[in-house]
């Protein structure tokens, strides 16, 4: 049998490295960016070091990227028994368990050689935990109904790191920033976890939305307006003005048209609230880059 070349086979497997990776899907990415951006430009008073900023939009990027990879390892057992989950290349077998494993070992060395070359020690130290956290969150959801807090630490922990690399100290602040986007983090998952929650019912696969049941909207409800308590204190804090507050008004707006769209809590309407939550994350860090950049 011909064996078809290294540059064939790569191009034929590409696509499906891409699925596992997400990069065809970028909405996780810019659930990570918003928030990091919101720390940078605090932390910096403004506008931050372009070092740090293209360091952390790559490293959000990448960093995604692995969570994705270590996502769908933990979970190619089950993907195949969720409808929006069964086309998934490891729950097909077409890349190996082995290779997603490589894959995502290299993406956290990558993130991690950009730490270590052009950031700080306390970032460094930082980067650890966020590499813990993204290998820990897709297993929690076999052991607790609240593996979205997890998800929620994960993709807060760039708050911190950001911050210690453009003052070198982590502040107040920035974990205020970090309980608003956590806390946003399990809502806007748990609206996620809505779409597949007949199918993880079946399985046996735990997360807010089955522990909601039935008060999942007041649930979400409450933790949204958890989000835009922390962020108002946050900005108060700051001592940010109204544009700012404008921001984050508006990122109650969609708040209350997500409320809308899961009334009859149906799946696709479900992804589409999840989907508006990149608005709502813009909202807030346009009225924050204006109002620094105004005042």
């Amino acid at each position: 049998m011909t064996v078809p070349p290294l540059k064939a086979r790569f191009r034929d497997r590409l696509p499906d490295f891409i699925q596992l990776m997400r990069i065809n899907r970028p909405i996780g990415t810019l659930l990570l960016l918003w928030p990091t951006l919101w720390a940078l430009w605090l932390a910096a008073d403004g506008v931050p070091s372009w070092t740090n900023l293209i360091v952390f939009t790559a490293g959000v990027f990448i960093m995604r990227a692995a969570g994705c990879v270590i996502n769908d390892f933990a979970d190619r057992e089950l993907d195949g028994h969720v409808k929006r989950t069964r086309e998934r290349p490891l729950a097909t077998g077409r890349i190996a368990p082995h290779e997603a494993l490589i894959l995502f070992a290299g993406l956290c060395l990558i993130a991690f050689l950009m730490v270590v070359l052009f950031t700080n020690a306390l970032t460094l130290w930082l980067s650890f935990g966020g590499v813990a956290l993204a290998f820990t969150y897709p297993f929690m959801k076999r052991y607790t109904n609240l593996p979205q807090i997890v998800l929620g630490a994960a993709f807060s922990w760039a708050i911190p790191m950001a911050w210690a690399a453009e003052t070198g100290s982590v502040a107040q602040l920035a974990w205020l920033l970090y309980i608003a986007n956590l806390v946003w983090t399990v809502a806007y998952d748990t609206l996620y976890a809505m779409v597949d929650r007949d199918d993880d019912l079946k399985i046996g696969i735990k997360s807010t939305a089955v522990l909601f049941g039935d008060n999942d909207r007041a649930a979400v409800g409450m933790l949204q307006g958890t989000t835009i308590l922390v962020l108002a204190l946050a900005g108060d804090q700051a001592e940010l003005g109204t544009l700012y507050y404008l921001g984050v008004t508006a990122m109650a707006g969609f708040f209350v048209y997500q409320q809308y769209l899961i009334r009859e809590r149906d799946r696709d309407a479900c992804f589409h609230a999840f989907l508006n939550n990149n608005y709502a994350g813009l909202a807030v860090f346009i009225g924050l880059a204006l109002d620094l950049a105004l005042s």
